[in-house]
């Protein structure tokens, strides 16, 4: 179950990555770094973030904003009853 604070602690994550993953303020610039313009470099760091980012997103709060916190507990204790059937030897009395 997450919170409110966390919901919204997650949509601006996302607007963040979405916002700053095209490097604006380097546009026009020339500076060259290992022999690439940083604006490859900055791209290649943000990819990494985003990444990184996607992944907490996905141990932590897969399925926000398109599961109720209703349907998600009644998946858990589903999936906590067919393994505990699994268990016992199936359906077996």
């Amino acid at each position: 179950m997450t919170s409110s604070i966390e919901r919204i602690g997650w949509g601006i994550a996302f607007l963040l990555l979405a916002a700053l993953g095209i490097p604006w303020f380097l546009w026009g610039s020339d500076r060259v770094v290992a022999g690439l313009p940083v604006w490859i470099w900055w791209h290649v760091g943000w990819m990494v973030l985003t990444a990184a980012v996607f992944w907490l997103f996905a141990q932590r709060s897969w399925g926000l904003w398109i599961e109720s916190d209703a349907a998600v507990g009644d998946a858990e204790a589903s999936a906590a009853g067919a393994t505990a059937a699994d268990d016992r030897g199936g359906d077996r009395p």
